[in-house]
Order: structure tokens, then C-alpha cells, then sequence
């Protein structure tokens, strides 16, 4: 399995405390109803997203919670690598299948408990087409009735309309940044693209930050897409 599941390997390293404070934050992110889908996105790529996604989904099975991480980015979508997964089907795959009566085959077990994976699968012609499908909104509520919590690792913003289309299914939304990478730039046309969810955004998480010699952790900032950080 990755190293980069620091969550499971470290519990105790600034990052994964970091991780854990993220997840308490999302928790309480709204008053009315229980968080359960969680869409994490970034402005581009390179940024940590994927990392970002798998470890969030580590900490909420700490907690005991089902957790279903859903590779969405067809495109270059890696969970199949973290987690040391098959990607021979998966998302791709599932969409054009009978989503109701087979999407439990679709649906990888990993090493880690109470953490399951749904892989990218193979790169389709038109993932945009497949997420914006009436399959894709079936599959979001089929799989809201079987998991506690539902990580959708989905693509960068810049340029694709695929996780904007996932926006409108989900409950939360989290921004992935990346220290001393992303230009602020970035961030304000993030929000702009996301302006329409506004209240859906849950904060901006900035990864990569230096903390004590090489190591580096995650900062989070609830509400936060105005500020100049």
C-alpha cells in the first residue's frame, strides 16, 4: 500500500492531525443535515487533491464510519495506485452498466478497515457525459443509503466542467491548494466557476505546508476563498 496514506501509517504525524481537524470541521459544516457526500476538488493539477482525498477518507474510518472513496476523475484519476487497487473496471465502467443491480461489484474492498474504493476505470471518450448522466444521479443516491461518509476525488477545475457537474450532488465542497504553487489567480476563478454552490463550499485546504525540518502538513480554512493566503 502507498505511503502516502499517512493517515493509517502515521496517526500521530502534524499532517494526520491536521486531517483529523479537517474531518471535525466537516462534520459541523452544516446544522441541518448530516454531511455524507463531500466533493474535493482543486484549481489544477499537481496539487494534492488525490492525496488529500485518500487520507480524509482514512481519517473518517477511523472513526468507525462506512467510507466509499469514489475516483471520479476519469481521466487521470490514481486511487487504484494508493490503495494498491485493480482498475481494470470501475467508475467508467459502472455508468454504462446496470448501475442499480451491479454497482456492489464494481466496489473494492482495501487493506484499510471500513474504507472501500470505487476506481476511475478506463479512460472514457466522454466523462463529462457519463457524470452529468441520470446513472450518475441514481448512483449518487444508491450509494448514499449504503455509506456513512462518500469521498468524490474529482478533477481540477481549469478547463473541465466535470466536477462542477458533481457539485450539484453533493453536500460539501472542499478546494485543495497547493503552498507557494497555486496562484492566487487560480483560486479566485475556482470560485467563480464554483458561484453557483457557494453555499456548498465548505473551505479551502492548503497542502504542503512546511512544519519542522522536511515535513510538511495541511492547513485548512473554513470559508475562505476570499482571503489573499
Amino acid at each position: 500500500m502507498s505511503k502516502e496514506l499517512i493517515v493509517d501509517q502515521n496517526p500521530k504525524s502534524a499532517f494526520s492531525e491536521a486531517i483529523k481537524n479537517i474531518r471535525t470541521n466537516l462534520q459541523f459544516a452544516s446544522v441541518d443535515s448530516k454531511v455524507k457526500n463531500i466533493l474535493v476538488t482543486s484549481s489544477t493539477s499537481g496539487e494534492g487533491k488525490s492525496f488529500v482525498s485518500a487520507n480524509l477518507a482514512v481519517a473518517f474510518a477511523k472513526l468507525g464510519s462506512k467510507v466509499l472513496l469514489v475516483d471520479c476523475d476519469m481521466r487521470l484519476g490514481r486511487q487504484h495506485e494508493v490503495f494498491s487497487l485493480s482498475n481494470a473496471v470501475g467508475l467508467s465502467s459502472l455508468l454504462i452498466d446496470d448501475v442499480e443491480k451491479k454497482y456492489s461489484k464494481y466496489i473494492q474492498k482495501t487493506d484499510i478497515k471500513n474504507v472501500s474504493v470505487l476506481t476511475r476505470g478506463i479512460v472514457p471518450p466522454n466523462p463529462s457525459e457519463l457524470l452529468s448522466s441520470e446513472k450518475n444521479r441514481q448512483l449518487v443516491e444508491i450509494l448514499s443509503n449504503e455509506y456513512d461518509v462518500i469521498i468524490w476525488d474529482c478533477v481540477p477545475l481549469t478547463g473541465l466542467t466535470d466536477s462542477l457537474v458533481m457539485a450539484d450532488l453533493v453536500d460539501k465542497i472542499v478546494l485543495v491548494c497547493a503552498y507557494n504553487k497555486t496562484p492566487m489567480e487560480l483560486v479566485q476563478n475556482s470560485k467563480k466557476a464554483l458561484s453557483n454552490f457557494e453555499n456548498k463550499i465548505a473551505g479551502v485546504i492548503l497542502n504542503g505546508m512546511p512544519f519542522k525540518g522536511n515535513h510538511y502538513y495541511t492547513s485548512y480554512y473554513s470559508k475562505s476563498y476570499g482571503v489573499d493566503a
